[in-house]
């Protein structure tokens, strides 16, 4: 049975909150795991989203120079990048959660994560429009040479050389959603890390997909099936601003559902970095009454979901 006393909370972690290196991922998940535990010590069941950005293209990079350096060494496909960076992600995050926990007495609630396979459709028009550049960079030969042997799909990159650009589709269902929904409130939980493995199904059969979901979609998807009351999108501002870099500049406290998609609309939000984020707010404060989307920075999530800061966006 739920504790309806407790607030159910997605929190989507954004890059800025695991660094760009592993050094500095030890370092950024410390703090990061004592935002969390706030949470925890706020009466809230806590599930952990996050980003993978820079995570993938350092782990598709890595398995590039081996599939190049080795011969005979097949090209390690994006599912499985995805699948381990799910895993080392979690790794450092479970062990600076446990190690807060402990520091605060809190000694009965397990961390684990779940690595977590996410269904797309085969025929999202993201696959034939392929636009989301990972990996390394290449000359015009490398580049040539990739897509001929790899498979890639391969584009010129504001004219810094050429990247591996990957499908971006839509979430549609989580596979592990039984399994996670039977540990919120038991278990501090880390899933859907980098959106979820993207993977297609043919019968009984899940396949990977060379894709990579957009993580604040795949966490508003988890927060309305594990029926959250809030959903915590983080990033590097306090809150979302229309008029952006204006004279008129206006930051946002809270707004509804219709404002938000008017806003968003009108083209307010930068494309790849805001809207995203906005645009899976929406469609989680509108899935049902009451539910409230909350765009702030990490280490103010615990004042965003007391109301007094950030962002938040109700039906």
């Amino acid at each position: 049975m739920r504790n309806n006393m407790r607030k159910r909370v997605v929190v989507a972690l954004g890059g800025n909150a695991l660094g760009n290196s592993l050094p500095e991922q030890k370092i950024a998940v410390k703090s990061t795991a004592k935002t969390i535990v706030d949470l925890v010590e706020a009466d809230c069941d806590v599930v952990v989203t996050h980003g993978n950005g820079p995570q993938i293209g350092m782990i598709n990079n890595a398995m590039a120079a081996l599939t190049r350096e080795k011969e005979g060494q097949p090209n390690t496909p994006l599912s499985v990048c995805v699948a381990m960076s799910q895993a080392y992600i979690g790794y450092d995050l479970q062990n600076a959660l446990h190690e807060e926990l402990l520091n605060r007495g809190i000694e009965h609630l397990p961390t684990m994560t779940m690595v977590t396979q996410v269904l797309v459709d085969k025929n999202d028009p993201a696959f034939k429009n392929p636009t989301k550049p990972i990996g390394h960079f290449m000359t015009k030969e490398e580049a040539e040479y990739a897509e001929k042997n790899y498979d890639y799909v391969v584009k010129e990159d504001s004219g810094r050389g050429y990247r591996r650009v990957v499908a971006s589709p839509a979430p549609k269902e989580i596979i592990e959603l039984e399994a996670i929904k039977g540990l919120v409130g038991k278990q501090l939980i880390v899933a859907c890390g980098g959106g979820g493995i993207p993977v297609t199904r043919e019968g009984n059969e899940l396949h990977g997909a060379a894709a990579v979901i957009d993580k604040d979609w795949t966490s508003s998807l988890l927060a309305q099936e594990i029926d959250a009351d809030v959903l915590v999108i983080l990033t590097a501002v306090e809150k979302v601003a229309i008029n952006f870099g204006k004279e008129n500049e206006k930051w946002l406290d809270e707004i509804t559902v219709a404002d938000a998609k008017k806003y968003a609309a009108a083209g307010e939000f930068a494309e790849g970095s805001m809207k995203p984020k906005v645009e899976a707010a929406i469609a989680f404060a509108e899935s049902k009454k009451g539910r409230v989307s909350i765009i702030t920075l990490l280490e103010k999530s615990k004042y965003g979901i007391a109301g007094k800061t950030g962002t938040r966006i109700v039906l």
